[in-house]
């Protein structure tokens, strides 16, 4: 056997058509631009836009049947060639989620429609929110009502993905009174245009082209037409465990694409890397496992139970392990060839280090089964 098998979510016509057409841009345009991407920062749009056109994007939404599963299968097809893209397709698809769940028309009709055809392209500033609300550190965006019905943001934000002039984020702020008192917080689309700067970030090891920046707000003007959800807590809570299931794709993904570079050198190389400790036999039925965990928790991804979360949480902390070590054994898989630069496996081990990172972290992650297993525990339990 040459190669891994994706994802099977075992999908009607419609679906499998969708998912060969995934396949058709990972596996063609997407892996030829990989190199780029990785090394010269190459930003892939006109992947982004391929993906929308073959209706990627938005499988996810409600109005598509609100299949995770699908856009999790789509990811992992996509990160299996290249891990920024796929983690730009993630960014993508949450930043639809907000606005598809907001119920604000200015967001969920047109504007949704063009972002979900990959003709207008957007992500999500949710990194500093999520670890925020979490207590690990502190909410970096501040709201101050206007007095109009909207509010005014400030705030600097260090690391943005899927972002440039003319595009667009979902965010988030604490709102204080005049006299500094928190009064919750407020969900938003931000709008990167003349009011919003955007600062250059250092050079990435394995994301430089995922269009990162630092974002700085001054009296950044929020109206009606830019509210996701005021407050936003409880739309955050609703949105929560898809945002992080969605992940999976990424995950697994890398994991897929460097157990195609072990079967990629088995034929010369498996007799003496049969007595490397990750074969792929091995990694092939705990990727299995992985995937048929994620199709399960897919069915259900707006269930805000404590148990469904732990669930989602521990699914996404063993997805980045396991992409980590497919990554490493890939290298040792491959030897000296996998080291150059160039080489594909030496490239998904810097993008599993990313999966493994991005919010929310293995370390946030946790920190977060952590305090739910504590969370209104019983005494007797938690002693």
């Amino acid at each position: 056997m040459n190669s891994a098998q994706p994802l099977d979510v075992t999908p009607p016509d419609s679906d499998a058509a969708l998912l060969e057409r995934v396949d058709e841009i990972a596996a063609g345009p997407l892996a030829a631009l990989a190199y780029r991407i990785d090394q010269e920062g190459h930003y892939p749009l006109e992947i982004i836009q391929a993906l929308g056109e073959a209706g990627a994007l938005d499988p996810h939404l409600a109005d598509r049947g609100g299949r995770f599963d699908l856009a999790i299968a789509a990811m992992q097809r996509v990160s299996r060639h290249c891990g920024t893209t796929g983690f730009l397709m993630w960014t993508h698809q949450v930043c639809a989620l907000y606005m598809a769940e907001s119920g604000n028309p200015a967001l969920s009709g047109e504007r949704l429609e063009a972002h979900r055809r990959g003709e207008r392209f957007g992500g999500t500033a949710l990194s500093n929110p999520m670890k925020a609300l979490s207590g690990i550190e502190r909410m970096a965006l501040r709201a101050r009502p206007d007095g109009h019905g909207g509010y005014r943001v400030s705030g600097v934000l260090p690391w943005v993905s899927h972002i440039q002039k003319g595009q667009y984020c979902g965010a988030l702020a604490r709102v204080q009174n005049d006299q500094g008192q928190d009064h919750g917080e407020i969900m938003f689309m931000l709008d990167c245009d003349d009011d919003v700067e955007l600062r250059p970030c250092p050079a990435f090891a394995g994301m430089e082209g995922s269009s990162t920046w630092g974002i700085r707000l001054e009296d950044y003007p929020v109206g009606a037409e830019r509210l996701i959800a005021d407050p936003a807590q409880p739309f955050v809570a609703r949105i929560r465990a898809g945002f992080i299931l969605l992940q999976a794709g990424m995950a697994l993904g890398v994991a897929q694409g460097s157990l195609d570079s072990i079967l990629e050198v088995e034929g010369q190389l498996g007799h003496v890397n049969q007595f490397l400790e990750q074969r792929p036999e091995a990694l092939r039925a705990e990727m299995a496992d992985l995937e048929a965990r994620a199709v399960r928790l897919a069915a259900t991804p707006y269930d805000t139970g404590r148990d469904y979360l732990l669930d989602v949480l521990d699914l996404r902390t063993q997805g980045a392990e396991f992409a980590l070590r497919a990554a490493q054994s890939a290298m040792l898989h491959q030897g000296a060839r996998g080291y150059a630069l160039s080489a594909a496996a030496q490239r998904r081990l810097r993008e599993a280090q990313f999966v493994a990172i991005v919010t929310p972290a293995i370390k946030h992650l946790r920190w977060e089964m952590d305090r739910l297993c504590r969370e209104d525990w019983p005494e007797e339990a938690a002693s």
